[in-house]
C-alpha cells in the first residue's frame, strides 16, 4: 500500500495532552480548531487501537473535504467516504450508480477485519439513512484471469445487481455481452472492463476506453459491486406483494417490485420494504469508535432533515390519495437513535470534537491557522525562519509538482531553501513513509488549510495559505467522450438521407440480400413514387444524413429534379463562397504577432489548475497555442457545453499573450459575468506580476476613467468588460488577444466594432450554443473550431421536466432543494410583474428566503443581491434571464422557468447549464401556461431541450437549431431554400469545395469511386455485431480505408470488441485490403468472375511485366488498354477453397512492391 505524503506527522501528536486525555475517556469531548482537525483525527486513528474510526460530520460537503485532507495523512486505502444519496426522500429518481456502489463497498469492507478501513468519513444524512435489505450481506463478483466463470450465471448476477444490459457500454452500471466477451462498467470503477472468456475460463481481463471501445491495459483482478442498493430479493418481492393490498395508492410500483423488475427511482420505495431500521452504526465491528464533529450542529441538521421529510410526506399524501395524518415510513432514522449514548454497552459512547472548549476542563489540542499573507510576504518568511530555529518541522504542502517548484523558488528568493521531498517508486512499493525531520520541506500534498501545533512542534503551510486561493480537490474522472456529430450519429429508419447522385430519400433500414448467390448488407432508401434504392454497404460514403427543414421534398429516383436543384445551389454557393473567401483572405494576409513558446511560468500557472483537464480541453489548449505561435492572426471558436471548462482555456491563452508583453481584452455580455470573470482571472493570476481590471457599470465615472487611462498606458495587462470595451474612447497600448465570451449574446453592431478592432489581433470566441452563422463558418473551415465534449468530473445530467405550469410541482421543487441545503433560480422574464411573482412565492413557501434580481436595477443593488445570494443569505433568486450568461454558482441545483415557450433553444440550454455545477443531481423545470396553444416552433424547441439532457449536448442543440430555423439565418434568408433542397451536410461540402477553388487550393480529390464487386459472402453477421448503428459505423470506416494499416486497425478493433472474426466478416476485411491496394495502385475498376479478374487502369514497368510472368503464367497484360487479366485459382495450395479478394491482395503486393518512404 502506498504511504501518504504527510504520514509521518500525525505520530508526533502522541504526547499532545488533549489527545492523550481523550484516549483515556470513552466519551471524551475535545476542542480542535477546524484547520487542525485532519491531523488530529489521523493521530487519534493511529494512537487508539480502534478500527474503524467513524467520523461523523454535519454536512456531506464537509465530510468530502475532510476525507480529501485525511488522505494526505493516512494511506489512501485506509480512508473512505461513506456518501449519502444525492436524491431526496420519495423522489422517483435513483441515486447515482457510483454513490450506491461506493456505499455497498464500504459496508462490504466492514464485514471483515482484514478489509476494514482505518477511517470512515460520513455526513449526517449518510449516517441516518436506513440500509437497504441485504446490503450488508451481498458479496461482490470478483474476476481474475485464469478462473472459471459460467457466462450465463455471470449475466444473471449482473442483472440481479442492477446492471443494465446495453449494446454499447458507456456509463457506470451498464454491461454488454457479445458471445464470449463481457463488457462491464463497475459501479465503483473509473473505467469499464472487458472480460474475454475461452470456454468458461477468463482468458484476458482488460480496461477499455469509452471513446473508441478499445482495450487499453491488462488487469490482475476486478471487484464488481452492485449498481443498486435495493435488490429485488425474495423477501423484498414478498413485502411488495403484501403492500398491493395494504397501500393501494402505490399499486403500480408495488406490482413492479413484486415482479422483481428494476426501474429508475425504485430506491425511493426502500422505507416501505425494510423490516428493521439498521444504520451503518449498527453494523460496525465491536472495536469501532464513532467521532462526532460539532455534535450540536449535527443534531440541528438531523432534526431539520426529519422535519422536512415529514413535510414532504404530508404534501405528497394528498397527491397520492393517502390519509395525510397517517405517518409515512421514513428513509432517515430518528437522530436520537444514533446520538443517544448507552454507557452500559460501551459501544455507543462517542468521542466528539468542537471548535471551542465547552468548559474550562475540556481537553484542547493547541493549534492555530495561518492568517492572510500581507505585503511582500516577509512577515511569513520571518515566522517560518523563527519556527525552524525553534526546532519545528515546517512542511509546505503544495497542490501539484509545478506549484511545488514555484513555491521552492519563491521561498529561495526570501532566503529559505526548502528541499522538495517526494515518495520514490521504491518507497511506494515497500510502503515506506516519507520521513520529514526537523527543518523545512516542500511536499506535494493538496490540503485545504494548514495549521501550527506547538506541542508537537509541527507546522503545515497549505498552498492556499500562501496564495489566498481556495481550491477544489475533487479529481476529474475520465468520462465517456461523445464523438463529434458523425455522418450517421442518430440515423434511424424513417430519417431522411441525401445520396450524392439521386438526392433526398428516406432511409428504411439495413437489409441483407442475396444477389447472384452472394450475401451482402445493403442500406435501403425509398424515393418518391415508391422507388427503392439498395446501396451496398461498401458505398455507404455516397450517403449523407439530411439536416435542414423538418420534412424535405423527396426526389424521384432517376429524375432530373435533384441535378437541377444541385446546379442552382452551386451557382448560389459561389456567391456565398466569395463573401467567405474575402473574410478569409483578410485574415490570412493580415500580419499578426507570432507568440513565443510557453514560458516556465506558463507551466506553473497551468499546474495550479485545481481539476484534471478533460482530454478535449487539452486538445483545445494545444490548438490555441499552435495558432498563437503562427504569424497570421488566430480566429478560433471554442464550442463547449455550459460548465465544460471554456474559461480555463481562455485563461491559459490570456496568460500566454501577457507573457509576451501583449494586452488581453475579454468581452462578456453582462456586467455580472464580467465581474465573475474578473475574480476568476485575478484568482488564477495571483502571485504573478499581472494586473487584471474590470470595466463595467459597477465602477464610478472616476474609477472608469482611471482604468481607461491605464489601459492606454499599458499598466493594465488584462481588461475584462462588457460592450463598454468597444466604445471609441478605449485605446490599447498593445492589444494581442481578444476573447469573446458567450458570443451569441452580442448584436450585429457590436460584431462590426469587434471586426474593426481585430484585423490583426488574435481572436478566441467561446460559446456553448453558437449562433448558426458562427457554427456554419467554423464547419466550412473559415474559422477554426475546437469542441469540448467531455463533461467534467462528477457532473451529472440534469433532470429536465417540460410541461404545463403547476403550482404544486413548482413549490415541491423549492422545498426539495431547501432540504438538500441548495438554492433555486426562479426565472420570471417580465420586469413589470417580477415583484408580484416573488410575493406569491413568499406566500407559497414562507420558510424560503427570497431575493429579486433583474437588469433594470441599479448596479450597487444588483451586485449586493447577487453577492448575498452567492454567500448563501437567500435560498431563491427570482430573476430574469440575466443569469443565463456564464454565472457560476455551485450551490444552485434547481431551475424553474415560468414561460419557457418564449425562450430560444440556445437560451434554454444556457439557463439549464447554470445548475448542477457541483456534482449534485440538478433539476430543471421548464413550464408553459396551461391555457396556451404552443406554436409549432416552440413545441419543437421544448421537445429538443427535453430530449437533449445528456451532458455535452450544446453542440447538438445548435445543429438542431439549424434544422428548426430551416437554416435561414446562416448567411441571409436566400440560403434557406438551398439548404432545404440539398441538406446541410452536402451544402457545407459544396461551400467548402467552392471556397477551396477560389482560394486557389487544389480541389480536395474525393476518393475516386472504385468499382469493386467481389462475389463472396462479405458482411457483418447480426449475431457478431447486433446493433445497426455499430454496423453502419463499421461499414463507413471500411468504405473509406486507403491503406493496409487502416484495415489492420479495424481488424484489431473488431477482434477486441466482438471476438474472433466469423467467415463473412473476414471476407469483408479482405475486400477492405483489396480496396487499399486499389487505392495504392490507382485501380478504379475490378471485375471478378468465377475464373478470372479484370483490373484497370494499371501501368506496369518493364521489371513488373517480367515479374508478372513469373507470378501467373496465364495472366494477360493489355498495355494499350491499361488492363490486366488474372486467372483465379479455385483452391489454395493447402486444398482449401480460394477467396478471390485474398488471392488478389497478395498477388498485387507481390507484383508491384510498395515504395519505401524516404527519411
Amino acid at each position: 500500500m502506498t504511504s501518504a505524503p504527510l504520514e509521518s506527522l500525525p505520530g508526533l501528536l502522541r504526547s499532545e495532552p488533549g489527545l492523550t486525555r481523550a484516549l483515556g475517556e470513552p466519551d471524551a469531548r475535545l476542542a480542535v480548531v477546524e484547520v487542525a482537525r485532519p491531523i488530529a483525527i489521523a493521530a487519534l486513528a493511529n494512537l487508539s487501537n480502534r478500527r474503524p474510526l467513524v467520523v461523523a460530520c454535519p454536512t456531506g460537503t464537509m465530510a468530502a473535504q475532510l476525507a480529501d485532507d485525511l488522505m494526505q495523512f493516512v494511506p489512501e486505502d485506509d480512508v473512505v467516504l461513506f456518501p449519502g444519496w444525492e436524491t431526496l426522500p420519495f423522489e422517483r429518481v435513483s441515486p447515482s450508480v457510483e454513490t450506491m456502489g461506493q456505499r455497498l463497498k464500504v459496508l462490504w469492507r466492514l464485514g471483515s477485519e482484514d478489509r476494514s478501513p482505518k477511517i470512515i468519513v460520513a455526513g449526517v444524512r449518510a449516517l441516518l439513512q436506513k440500509l437497504g435489505p441485504g446490503s450488508t450481506t451481498v458479496e461482490p463478483i470478483i474476476i481474475r484471469p485464469g478462473i472459471d466463470v459460467d457466462p450465463d450465471r455471470l449475466a444473471a448476477r449482473l442483472v440481479e445487481f442492477g446492471y443494465r444490459r446495453e449494446e454499447l457500454v458507456e456509463h457506470r452500471g451498464e454491461f454488454a455481452r457479445r458471445g464470449a466477451i463481457f463488457d462491464v462498467y463497475p459501479a465503483t470503477a473509473d473505467a469499464p472492463i472487458r472480460i474475454d472468456l475461452w470456454g468458461d475460463e477468463v482468458e484476458r481481463l482488460t480496461r477499455f476506453g469509452v471513446n473508441d471501445q478499445r482495450s487499453t491495459d491488462d488487469l490482475d483482478s476486478v471487484t464488481i459491486f452492485p449498481a443498486r442498493e435495493l435488490m429485488p430479493t425474495n423477501d423484498v418481492r414478498a413485502r411488495a406483494a403484501e403492500l398491493v393490498a395494504k397501500e393501494p395508492w402505490g399499486r403500480e410500483q408495488w406490482e413492479r417490485l413484486a415482479e422483481g423488475a428494476h426501474f429508475d427511482g425504485m430506491e425511493s420505495w426502500l422505507p416501505w420494504l425494510i423490516e428493521d431500521d439498521r444504520l451503518i452504526t449498527d453494523v460496525l465491528p465491536a472495536n469501532a469508535k464513532v467521532l462526532l464533529v460539532e455534535p450540536r450542529r449535527m443534531r440541528d441538521r438531523a432534526l431539520d432533515l426529519i422535519a422536512e421529510e415529514d413535510d414532504l410526506a404530508r404534501t405528497l399524501a394528498s397527491t397520492w390519495a393517502r390519509d395525510p395524518d397517517k405517518s409515512f415510513p421514513r428513509l432517515h432514522a430518528d437522530p436520537d437513535a444514533l446520538l443517544a449514548a448507552d454507557p452500559a454497552s460501551g459501544t455507543n459512547s462517542f468521542w466528539s470534537i468542537d471548535s471551542t472548549p465547552e468548559s474550562p476542563d475540556t481537553p484542547v489540542v493547541e493549534a492555530s491557522g495561518w492568517g492572510p499573507v500581507a505585503g511582500d510576504g516577509s512577515g511569513l518568511t520571518d515566522r517560518l525562519t523563527q519556527l525552524i530555529g525553534n526546532g519545528y518541522r515546517v512542511v509546505v504542502a503544495a497542490d501539484g509538482t509545478g506549484s511545488a517548484d514555484r513555491l521552492h523558488s519563491l521561498l529561495l528568493d526570501q532566503g529559505l531553501d526548502f528541499p522538495i521531498r517526494k515518495i520514490t517508486a521504491a518507497m511506494a512499493q515497500s510502503g515506506d513513509m516519507l520521513n520529514l525531520g526537523p527543518g523545512g520541506h516542500i511536499v506535494v500534498a493538496p490540503i485545504h488549510r494548514g495549521a501550527t501545533l506547538p506541542n508537537a512542534k509541527v507546522s503545515i503551510v497549505a498552498e492556499s495559505d500562501l496564495t489566498g486561493r481556495r481550491r477544489a480537490h475533487r479529481k476529474a474522472r475520465r468520462q465517456p467522450k461523445r464523438e463529434g456529430t458523425t455522418t450517421f450519429q442518430d440515423l434511424k429508419a424513417g430519417n431522411y438521407v441525401v445520396h450524392h447522385q439521386h438526392g433526398v430519400g428516406r432511409y428504411e433500414g439495413m437489409v441483407k440480400r442475396a444477389i447472384g448467390g452472394v450475401e451482402r448488407d445493403y442500406l435501403l432508401i425509398s424515393y418518391k413514387g415508391g422507388d427503392k434504392l439498395y446501396v451496398p454497404s461498401d458505398q455507404i460514403d455516397a450517403l449523407r444524413q439530411y439536416v435542414g427543414g423538418e420534412a424535405p421534398a423527396m426526389h424521384k429516383l432517376g429524375g432530373s429534379d435533384f441535378a437541377k436543384a444541385k446546379s442552382r445551389v452551386k451557382s448560389e454557393v459561389r456567391q456565398v463562397a466569395q463573401e467567405l473567401v474575402l473574410l478569409y483572405q483578410q485574415r490570412i494576409t493580415a500580419v499578426g504577432h507570432a507568440f513565443a513558446q510557453d514560458t516556465p511560468w506558463q507551466h506553473e500557472m497551468e499546474e495550479a489548475f485545481p481539476f484534471v483537464e478533460t482530454p478535449d480541453q487539452r486538445t483545445a489548449i494545444a490548438e490555441i497555442k499552435a495558432d498563437m505561435e503562427r504569424t497570421h492572426p488566430m480566429d478560433r471558436l471554442v464550442c463547449g457545453d455550459v460548465g465544460f471548462g471554456k474559461t480555463e482555456v481562455a485563461i491559459r491563452a490570456a496568460f500566454k499573450a501577457i507573457q509576451d508583453g501583449k494586452q488581453v481584452a475579454v468581452l462578456a455580455p453582462t456586467t455580472l459575468l464580467a465581474t465573475q470573470h474578473g475574480n476568476t482571472f485575478a484568482d488564477r493570476f495571483a502571485g504573478y506580476p499581472i494586473r487584471v481590471e474590470v470595466l463595467s457599470r459597477f465602477l464610478t465615472a472616476a474609477q472608469a476613467k482611471k482604468v481607461i487611462a491605464q489601459v492606454k498606458s499599458g499598466e493594465v495587462d488584462c481588461i475584462i468588460g462588457t460592450h463598454r470595451l468597444l466604445a471609441a474612447d478605449i485605446n490599447f497600448k498593445d492589444l494581442g488577444l481578444l476573447v469573446v465570451d458567450e458570443e451569441q449574446r452580442f448584436g450585429v453592431q457590436h460584431k462590426e466594432k469587434m471586426k474593426r478592432m481585430k484585423t490583426n489581433v488574435d481572436v478566441l470566441t467561446l460559446s456553448a450554443t453558437p449562433i448558426p452563422r458562427t457554427l456554419e463558418m467554423s464547419l466550412v473551415g473559415i474559422r477554426d473550431l475546437s469542441l469540448l465534449q467531455t463533461p467534467p468530473a462528477e457532473r451529472q445530467p440534469i433532470l429536465t421536466f417540460v410541461g404545463e405550469y403547476e403550482e404544486r410541482v413548482a413549490v415541491e421543487a423549492i422545498r426539495r432543494e431547501l432540504l438538500r441545503e441548495g438554492q433555486v433560480f426562479w426565472v420570471h422574464n417580465r420586469v413589470r410583474s417580477i415583484d408580484t411573482a416573488a410575493a406569491r412565492l413568499r406566500q407559497l413557501v414562507p420558510d424560503a428566503r427570497i431575493a429579486v434580481a433583474h437588469g433594470q436595477m441599479d448596479e450597487s443593488t444588483l451586485e449586493t443581491v447577487v453577492q448575498d445570494f452567492w454567500d448563501g443569505h437567500y435560498d431563491v433568486l427570482v430573476c430574469t434571464t440575466i443569469i443565463e450568461s456564464g454565472i457560476d454558482m455551485p450551490s444552485v441545483n434547481t431551475l424553474v422557468v415560468e414561460r419557457s415557450d418564449l425562450l430560444g433553444l440556445g437560451q434554454m440550454h444556457q439557463l439549464r447549464g447554470r445548475v448542477g455545477r457541483s456534482g449534485q443531481r440538478a433539476y430543471a423545470y421548464l413550464f408553459y401556461p396551461p391555457d396556451k396553444v404552443l406554436t409549432e416552433e416552440a413545441y419543437e424547441r421544448l421537445r429538443t431541450i427535453g430530449e437533449s439532457t445528456e451532458l455535452g449536448s450544446g453542440f447538438k442543440i445548435a445543429m438542431r437549431d439549424l434544422e428548426i430555423r430551416g437554416a435561414g439565418s446562416l448567411l441571409g434568408e436566400s440560403q434557406s431554400g438551398h439548404i432545404a433542397a440539398v441538406g446541410y451536410d452536402l451544402y457545407c461540402q459544396m461551400v467548402t469545395e467552392a471556397v477551396s477553388e477560389m482560394k486557389g487550393e487544389p480541389a480536395k480529390k474525393a476518393p475516386a469511386e472504385i468499382k469493386l464487386d467481389v462475389p463472396t459472402d462479405s458482411f457483418l453477421p447480426t449475431d457478431y455485431v447486433a446493433k445497426e448503428e455499430l454496423r453502419l459505423e463499421a461499414y463507413r470506416r471500411l468504405a473509406s480505408v486507403q491503406t493496409d494499416a487502416q484495415v489492420d486497425d479495424i481488424r484489431a478493433e473488431w477482434e477486441d470488441r466482438y471476438g474472433p472474426l466469423p467467415e463473412p466478416a473476414e471476407a469483408l476485411l479482405q475486400v477492405g485490403y483489396l480496396r487499399a491496394q486499389c487505392n495504392r495502385l490507382g485501380l478504379r475498376d475490378i471485375q471478378i468472375s468465377t475464373s478470372d479478374a479484370k483490373l484497370a487502369p494499371l501501368q506496369l514497368k518493364l521489371s513488373e511485366t517480367m515479374r508478372l510472368r513469373r507470378l501467373s503464367k496465364g495472366a494477360k497484360y493489355k498495355e494499350d488498354l491499361g488492363q490486366l487479366v488474372v486467372p483465379l485459382p479455385r483452391r489454395n495450395p493447402d486444398g482449401t477453397k480460394a477467396e478471390p479478394s485474398a488471392y488478389l491482395v497478395q498477388f498485387l503486393r507481390d507484383l508491384v512492391e510498395e515504395a519505401i518512404p524516404q527519411n
